[in-house]
C-alpha cells in the first residue's frame, strides 16, 4: 500500500514561482554589492584590496576566524548569500566557496545536534511553526529530500538546519545532501563577492549567479517528490 507524503505538498507547492524568486534574489545581490561599493568609495571606507591584504596578512588565522564567524551566523537568520558574498571578495572565488561552504556546513551540522537537544516544541517555536512542512519528507526520503530542499530554498536555511535535527533523517545522509546542495549557491554569490568591484566583473558574476542558482533550483525541483506521489511503507 502507499499514501500520499506528509508535508511533500508544503514544501513542493510553490514550484512555479521559484524560478523568478530566485532571479530577483540575484538582482538584489548583484544591487546589494554596487550600492556598497557605491558608499565605500564616497565614504573613502577601506577597499576591497586593502581588505584582502589584510587577510592575506593574517594567513591561516584570518581564514579560520572566517569560518568560525560564517558557522557561528549559521546558527542565526542572518543572510548566508552576503556571507558568502564576502568570502569571494576577501579569499578570491574558489577559496571564498570553500571557506563559505565549510562554515555552513559547521554550522549546520551544529544546529542539526542543538535540534536534538531543544526538542520539538523549542524548535517549533524558533522556526515559527515550518516545522511539520519538512518533518516526514526529510525523514521519509532522506539523502534525496535533503539534496533537493537545500537546493531548492522553499524554506530557509535555518529553519531546515533544526528542523532536520528533528526528522530522524540519518545524519550521514544530512552532512552529504547539505554538503552536495550547497555548493551551487556557495560557488554563485562567492562569484560577487570576487568579481563585482568591476562593471564587467560585475556582469559576469551576475550572469554566473543566475545560472548557478537557477540550474542548482531546476535539479532540486526535479528531486522533491509531486504533492501526490506515494510513500512507500517498511516491508
Amino acid at each position: 500500500m502507499s499514501e500520499p507524503i506528509p508535508g511533500a505538498a508544503d514544501v513542493a507547492a510553490p514550484r512555479g514561482r521559484l524560478g523568478r524568486r530566485h532571479v530577483v534574489r540575484a538582482a538584489a545581490l548583484v544591487a546589494l554589492v554596487v550600492v556598497t561599493s557605491v558608499v565605500a568609495e564616497v565614504q573613502g571606507m577601506p577597499d576591497v584590496d586593502s581588505l584582502r591584504d589584510r587577510v592575506e596578512g593574517a594567513g591561516g588565522a584570518g581564514m579560520a576566524v572566517f569560518v568560525g564567524g560564517y558557522a557561528l551566523l549559521a546558527l542565526l537568520p542572518a543572510p548566508k548569500g552576503v556571507l558568502t558574498a564576502l568570502g569571494g571578495a576577501l579569499f578570491g572565488w574558489v577559496a571564498g566557496a570553500a571557506l563559505s561552504l565549510v562554515g555552513a556546513l559547521i554550522g549546520a551540522v551544529v544546529a542539526f545536534d542543538a535540534g536534538r537537544w531543544l526538542g520539538r516544541e523549542t524548535v517549533d517555536r524558533l522556526t515559527h511553526g515550518r516545522l511539520r512542512a519538512v518533518d516526514d519528507l526529510l525523514r521519509d526520503h532522506g539523502l534525496g529530500a535533503v539534496l533537493a530542499v537545500r537546493l531548492v530554498p522553499v524554506l530557509p536555511y535555518t529553519v531546515i538546519n533544526y528542523a532536520a535535527g528533528l526528522s530522524g533523517v540519518r545524519r550521514r545522509d544530512y552532512v552529504l545532501g547539505s554538503a552536495l546542495g550547497m555548493v551551487p549557491g556557495s560557488l554563485a554569490y562567492s562569484a560577487v563577492g570576487a568579481w563585482g568591484t568591476s562593471p564587467w566583473g560585475l556582469l559576469a558574476a551576475g550572469a554566473a549567479l543566475v545560472v548557478l542558482v537557477v540550474v542548482g533550483a531546476t535539479l532540486g525541483r526535479r528531486l522533491l517528490p509531486r504533492p501526490g506521489a506515494p510513500r512507500r511503507r517498511p516491508g
